[in-house]
C-alpha cells in the first residue's frame, strides 16, 4: 500500500472537510488542580473538538466568540484564529482565544485522520520530559521542601520545581526589614510597583532561609535531578532584590528561577538576567508572539515558559519557541491543566526542537487522569510521556467522572443559545 493510500484510508470517510461547518460551542467547568473550563466545538458532521480555558479563567472569554465562529469551516484554523485573536488579552483573559484554537486543531487533527503533532510539523522526539510541580509546604523549613521535592523523586522525575514564593517571607521572622505603608486601598500584586511604600525588604536572614533551603532540596535529590523554583518575585520583590534572591541559590545550580518580576517589566527581566548565572525563565502570561518578541530579541528571558492556554495555542506558541530558538533560547512549557490541555502541551512538545520539558501540575489528584479516555493510568514513565498516535489530540472525554467533578453552576456541555448574540466586534452591521 503506497503513502497515498494510506493517507486517504486515514480520512474520515463521514467527514467531508469543504463541507464541515461550525454548528455549536459548549462548556462543562470542573474543578481539579485548579479550576478548568473545557470546551467543546461540534459541528454539522457528528465530529468534534476539544479545548481547554485556562486555569482560573472565566469560560465566557471563550462563549462570547461564538458568533464569530459559527457557520465557519473548522479546517481554517490560521483564518479563524485571526478572526478571534483581538478579542484575548494576557494572561487569563486569552483563554477563550486559545481553547478554541486547541478545539479547532484537535478537529482537524480527527477529519483527517492525524494527530496534532502531524499538525505542527511532525516530531522531535517520541516522548516528552515533564517537570514536576510540588505544593508548598505547610511550613517553610528546609525539611519541609525536602519532603515535597523527595514525593516527586519517588514517582520517577527528575526534573522537580519547588515554590519558593518571595510571600514565604512574610511568615518568617527576621526574613523581612521595614514595613509596608498603611491605609492603602487593596492592590493585586501586578497593579503597583514592587518595593513601593516599603522599599527593599528582604533581610540577611531571608537570604539564609533561601540558602538553606535550596541545600536541603539539592541534597535530597542528589546532582542527577534537574531543580527549578516558582513564584520567586513576580510583583513582591523589587529586581535588586530579585537579584540579591537569585545569588543566594547560584551554588546549587537550579535549572531556573521562575517569574521573578511583573511579567509586563521585559526590562527589568533582563536586568536579573544579566546579573545571575542562574537561568531566568519567564512568559507564563504572555499573549501572542507579539507579546514575546521583545522579551526574545533583546535576551530578557534566558527561557521563555509559555502556558499555550494564555499564549496562543498550538500552533501560535509552535512560532514563539521557533522564533526563540533562532536567539538560541530553549522553551519550557507552563502547564496547570486538565488532561485536555496537558495531551495539547504533549503534542506540541514533542513538536518543537528547543524544548527542556512540560509541566505536570496536578500529580496530586488520584482521579485526574480519568477525566479523558484514551491515556492509560501508567502514562507516566520515569519522568516523561509518549504522545498519542490516534487522530488529533487523541483523547476523548469521560462523562461520568466530569460530571462528579462539575461546579455547582456548570452544565455538561449544555446548548448555548444565549451566546448566538454577537458580544465582541463591530455591531454597526446589526438591525435594531
Amino acid at each position: 500500500m503506497s503513502v497515498a493510500d494510506t493517507i486517504e484510508n486515514a480520512v474520515r470517510r463521514a467527514s467531508e472537510p469543504s463541507r464541515l461547518r461550525i454548528t455549536d460551542i459548549r462548556v462543562a467547568t470542573i474543578r481539579a488542580q485548579g479550576i478548568h473550563p473545557l470546551l467543546k466545538i461540534e459541528t454539522n458532521q457528528g465530529v468534534y473538538g476539544l479545548g481547554e480555558v485556562r486555569d482560573g479563567a472565566h469560560p465566557d472569554t471563550a462563549m462570547r466568540l461564538k458568533p464569530l465562529l459559527i457557520g465557519q469551516n473548522p479546517c481554517n484554523v490560521e483564518y479563524l484564529f485571526r478572526r478571534i485573536k483581538r478579542y484575548g488579552g494576557e494572561s487569563r483573559e486569552a483563554g477563550g482565544v486559545c481553547a478554541v484554537e486547541i478545539a479547532l486543531m484537535d478537529l482537524v487533527g480527527k477529519v483527517y485522520g492525524v494527530p496534532c503533532y502531524q499538525l505542527l510539523g511532525g516530531k522531535f522526539r517520541d516522548r516528552v520530559r515533564i517537570y514536576g510541580d510540588t505544593p508548598s509546604p505547610d511550613e517553610p523549613t528546609p525539611e519541609a521542601f525536602a519532603g515535597v521535592v523527595r514525593s516527586r523523586r519517588r514517582l520517577g522525575l527528575d526534573f522537580i520545581k519547588f515554590d519558593l514564593s518571595a510571600r514565604m517571607f512574610e511568615s518568617v521572622p527576621g526574613a523581612m526589614v521595614g514595613s509596608d505603608t498603611r491605609h492603602e486601598y487593596p492592590q493585586y500584586r501586578q497593579f503597583h510597583t514592587p518595593g513601593r511604600g516599603a522599599g527593599a525588604r528582604i533581610s540577611a536572614r531571608g537570604l539564609d532561609l533561601v540558602h538553606d533551603i535550596c541545600r536541603a532540596v539539592r541534597d535530597e535529590v542528589g546532582p542527577d535531578v534537574s531543580l527549578c523554583t516558582d513564584h520567586f518575585g513576580e510583583g513582591f520583590v523589587t529586581a535588586d532584590e530579585a537579584i540579591r534572591i537569585g545569588r543566594a541559590v547560584e551554588p546549587f545550580n537550579l535549572a531556573w528561577i521562575e517569574d521573578v518580576l511583573p511579567w509586563t517589566d521585559i526590562a527589568g527581566h533582563r536586568r536579573v538576567a544579566d546579573a545571575l548565572l542562574t537561568p531566568v525563565a519567564a512568559g507564563e502570561d504572555l499573549y501572542l508572539f507579539e507579546g514575546f518578541r521583545e522579551a526574545i530579541e533583546t535576551r530578557a528571558f534566558d527561557i521563555i515558559h509559555p502556558d499555550m492556554l494564555s499564549s496562543g495555542g498550538l500552533t501560535e506558541t509552535k512560532k514563539i519557541a521557533d522564533h526563540a530558538e533562532r536567539h538560541g533560547i530553549p522553551t519550557a512549557l507552563h502547564a496547570c491543566c486538565s488532561p485536555v490541555a496537558f495531551m495539547a502541551n504533549v503534542h506540541l512538545g514533542v513538536a518543537l526542537a528547543s524544548l527542556m520539558a512540560v509541566e505536570h501540575h496536578a500529580l496530586d489528584v488520584p482521579w485526574w487522569i480519568d477525566i479523558v479516555t484514551g491515556i492509560s493510568s501508567d502514562y507516566l514513565s520515569d519522568g516523561y510521556v509518549a504522545v498519542p498516535e490516534t487522530p488529533g489530540l487523541g483523547i476523548d472525554l469521560n462523562e461520568d467522572v466530569i460530571r462528579e467533578h462539575l461546579l455547582p453552576w456548570s452544565g455538561y456541555f449544555e446548548p448555548s443559545e444565549q451566546w448566538n448574540t454577537e458580544r465582541v466586534g463591530f455591531l454597526g452591521h446589526l438591525v435594531y
